[in-house]
């Protein structure tokens, strides 16, 4: 098998172009269109070429659920991944149209699932196109590929529900990264879900997903690291949240980048807390 080996969490434009044609290379657009269209309308319908969608609301979501986001069981991700033609011996880089915003969570939702050969096109399709790189169409419908066989077990450690939650508020080992905007986090803001009480989780600290990013691209790693290292968390347990799990993975994926590794994130983030009963929220 010509293997072809990913060691870092982050690509470069360059990196995926030099490998764009390489066979057991999967490029996949993991863009939310209704996000991204209120967004980065000129990006609309294009995507790098031979990029198969990603669809994280309709294929990768549990259904069952009225808390958007919300991680697929392994069965549905594993038939998910099987009707896009991917195997575990592929090499996965992700990417999206706002550049760099849903695909932390796609690439987040792979490690969970044990496939860890993956990594996020840092500056996405936006760096893409800036650099006249090949571009197409994306087809965004139903469309065949060659059925592979894809294994999955999920690590439960990458993840953390509200009952657990609860019981690490108080925890001086573990400290809750909040990435919402500070109006959101402080209530300041309404929520853009109606339902949704205002505020933060006890004793989370607000760290906004945009502070870890520059024109759509991660910050270099040494500015990463000085951003965590103020938080003086050397030997802590960091789970991430925000509004609807997207833009938490944009913190793990900061994290990963400076070094840290004893991570989780808060699946159904606000969107669950904050209309939960019964559970502390301050303001």
């Amino acid at each position: 098998m010509n293997t072809l080996e990913i060691t870092q969490p982050l690509v470069s434009i360059d990196w995926l172009s030099k490998h764009l044609n390489h066979p057991n290379l999967i490029v996949l657009d993991t863009t939310i269109p209704k996000i991204a269209s209120q967004k980065a309308e000129q990006y609309s319908g294009l995507g790098i070429k031979n990029a198969r969608f990603f669809d994280i609301k309709k294929t990768f979501s549990n259904i069952n659920t009225e808390i958007p986001n919300m991680l697929p069981s392994t069965e549905q991700f594993v038939k998910g991944c099987m009707s896009l033609g991917i195997s575990n011996h592929h090499t996965i880089v992700v990417y999206d149209t706002l550049g760099i915003y849903s695909s932390p969570r796609v690439w987040w939702m792979f490690k969970i699932m044990g496939h860890h050969n993956i990594a996020v096109l840092d500056g996405g399709f936006p760096a893409w196109k800036k650099a006249d790189l090949p571009s197409e169409p994306i087809n965004t419908n139903k469309k065949t590929y060659n059925i592979e066989n894809f294994d999955a077990e999920m690590n439960h450690e990458l993840v953390i529900d509200a009952s657990s939650l609860i019981n690490q508020i108080d925890n001086k080992n573990s400290l809750i990264l909040d990435a919402r905007s500070p109006g959101r986090f402080n209530a300041l803001e309404p929520e853009p879900r109606a339902s949704l009480t205002g505020g933060h989780i006890p004793n989370s600290i607000n760290l906004h997903y945009m502070q870890l990013l520059d024109n759509g691209k991660m910050l270099p790693i040494p500015e990463l690291k000085q951003i965590f290292n103020k938080l003086k968390i050397k030997d802590t347990k960091l789970i991430f949240t925000c509004g609807s799990g997207i833009t938490a993975c944009i913190l793990m994926l900061g994290a990963a980048l400076a070094g840290y590794h004893n991570v989780s994130v808060y699946d159904g983030s606000w969107s669950e807390w904050g209309q939960l009963d019964g559970v502390p929220i301050d303001c």
